[in-house]
């Protein structure tokens, strides 16, 4: 597959994720000793689609990504990202926040909310394209590409934010595997709740349509403020939380 993104007038290399780099966190090993080391997704970090752009996302501390995932199946599990979780907003015991958007295909987002060495809190949410999802303080999440189609999706974070990939590695995955005959529990957590799911987080307040490209939220990055400080926006991830 191509790994350039032409974005704006700019042509953006690829950080591509290989098997290789997921062997800790795939469920079926015994397809794994036999596989083929294959790229499985690309990553575009830190764009923009003018000089004029580029300067406002750093004078508000802002990073756009965007993340290609073909349609692959990982033996019998769909193919997915690495997982991560947040780190805390410095001067809190709050994690930063993350919003990510369907650019096109279809995206299932999974939710976990650590509780020791087992998982409080897990929540499913199907995207389509256009659909915004937040990821809220406290939880860790990975993206599942369930469909026959490409999933190009996009994410806004704080710039200082940088993912957490250990504590999902060492655990051999997130709290679930989303398998071909259906969800897996992964059993090397203490203890894992039942699969909460969620509709996507298409929020007017925040300027988060359905079919309105959250890139042009640059025009009004107020409104982007709570994934610097999610202390002072409580309101957002209740809203998100408790549907």
């Amino acid at each position: 597959m191509e790994t350039i993104l032409e974005f704006g007038s700019n042509r953006v290399k690829a950080n591509t994720r290989m098997l290789s780099d997921m062997k800790e966190v795939i469920y079926d090993q015994d397809w794994l000793c036999t596989a083929e080391n294959v790229e499985l997704y690309y990553m575009y970090r830190a764009l923009s689609l003018s000089k004029n752009d580029e300067q406002l996302i750093k004078e508000h501390g802002l990073r756009y990504d965007i993340t290609v995932i073909p349609p692959r199946m990982l033996g019998c599990e769909y193919v997915k990202t690495a997982g991560h979780y947040h780190p805390l907003v410095p001067g809190t015991n709050v994690t930063f926040p993350e919003i990510y958007e369907v650019l096109g295909g279809e995206a299932q987002y999974l939710l976990q909310k650590p509780d020791g060495e087992g998982i409080e809190d897990v929540i499913l949410i199907k995207a389509c394209e256009g659909d915004k999802v937040i990821i809220p303080p406290g939880y860790g999440h990975l993206t599942i590409n369930a469909s026959n189609k490409v999933l190009k999706m996009a994410n806004w974070v704080a710039d200082n934010f940088e993912s957490i990939y250990p504590p999902i590695k060492e655990k051999r995955g997130g709290a679930y595997f989303l398998l071909e005959t259906g969800n897996k529990m992964n059993k090397r957590y203490d203890h894992v709740p039942e699969i909460r799911h969620f509709k996507p987080s298409n929020m007017k307040e925040l300027g988060l349509q359905k079919n309105k490209e959250m890139y042009g939220l640059l025009k009004d990055p107020g409104k982007l403020e709570f994934l610097k400080k999610p202390h002072d926006h409580e309101w957002v991830f209740e809203e998100i939380l408790y549907q």
